[in-house]
């Protein structure tokens, strides 16, 4: 149930007002927060705050009381006990920047962003780190299995908060935490992160898999052994790999490789008959994680010495003009190995 309101309200920000920072957003005003949600879009900003809604990510759902769009940051973050990014990876470095000067010192901090930094490498919480002038373990990562068309529809979901620092994890959960909205804690943020950003990959392949009319059986050895890319590229990074059989891992692995509304699953659709990349792009109009994703995972296997297949044949078809056919085609065809021993 949500909790009852104070007579002064808990304040909470969220930048920015995507499908997922918008259904986020609608989790924490259910929850008690009057929340403002930080566009630079004038035209999205009056356009949410006078229709209650967010036609152009989640048309037709009536956004909650305590919920309003804002273009000033400063106004956004400005006694906000709780500041949520959820930009694309490709410019958290620039909100965050953007947001610090404004960013309280007792502000709890969290990211909800899928993905690595294409440039560097880094993970979400380091850019974050880097930019807010905090120490990683100050900041709380949100990840699990959540399409934001059934939260904003307060479908049941579970995801998970990680943190080194357990009592800002708690935070976070109780900041989050709902009857329709259930949150566990993690220490592992490694884990989480990678999870989080690799399984975008392997929706890509899924996507690919059935758009070729490839059967359940092949879609079940995709999310098998993506599952064992997750692994090998989190444990070399220092998670840990009970991590990956959790919501993080397998959960969020799971609902994006199957679902329709993942739009890595139909990017990876639209490729297979053979759509042109940027068309592709195009017509999603959204940031589709598991492209860019696709690079940062290919560069990081090469620089932490592990076996990514999947990943190395989707990396030729979105940069190298590879076909999807022959993709699948080569994973099959790899010499014969242990499943075990080698995860891989």
């Amino acid at each position: 149930m949500a909790k009852a309101k104070s007579e002064q309200a808990r304040r909470a920000a969220v930048l920015v007002a995507g499908s997922w920072g918008t259904a986020l957003a609608s989790v924490l005003a259910r929850n008690g927060y009057e929340v403002l949600l930080w566009t630079r879009n004038a035209e999205q900003a009056s356009s949410i705050n006078e229709s209650r809604m967010n036609a152009k990510y989640l048309p037709g759902v009536t956004l909650p009381d305590g919920l309003r769009a804002t273009t000033d940051l400063q106004e956004a973050l400005s006694g906000a006990e709780l500041a949520l990014f959820v930009a694309p990876s490709g410019a958290m470095r620039e909100v965050a920047k953007q947001a610090a000067p404004f960013l309280a010192a007792e502000t709890l901090c969290v990211h909800a962003t899928k993905g690595f930094e294409a440039d560097t490498l880094k993970r979400m919480t380091t850019v974050l780190s880097e930019e807010l002038g905090r120490a990683p373990e100050q900041i709380v990562v949100l990840s699990g299995p959540s399409h934001a068309e059934e939260v904003i529809k307060r479908q049941p979901t579970t995801v998970v908060v990680a943190s080194a620092d357990m009592k800002a994890a708690e935070q976070a959960q109780d900041a989050f935490m709902t009857s329709d909205f259930r949150v566990y804690t993690n220490p592992d943020v490694v884990g989480v992160e990678v999870a989080g950003a690799i399984k975008n990959i392997i929706a890509l392949g899924a996507g690919l898999s059935d758009g070729l009319g490839f059967g359940d059986n092949a879609k079940a050895a995709l999310l098998t052994r993506g599952l064992a890319e997750i692994g090998r590229l989190g444990a070399a990074m220092g998670a840990n790999p009970l991590t990956f059989a959790g919501l993080a891992g397998v959960g969020d692995l799971v609902v994006t490789c199957t679902s329709q509304h993942s739009r890595n699953w139909r990017a990876g659709h639209m490729l297979a008959d053979g759509t042109p990349l940027a068309e592709v792009l195009t017509r999603m109009g959204m940031v589709v994680e598991g492209v860019r994703t696709t690079r940062a995972a290919f560069e990081l296997a090469k620089r932490y010495e592990v076996e990514m297949p999947i990943t190395a044949q989707l990396y030729k078809v979105l940069f190298e003009e590879f076909s999807p056919k022959a993709a699948v085609e080569h994973l099959m065809g790899r010499l014969k190995t242990h499943e075990i021993e080698s995860i891989g």
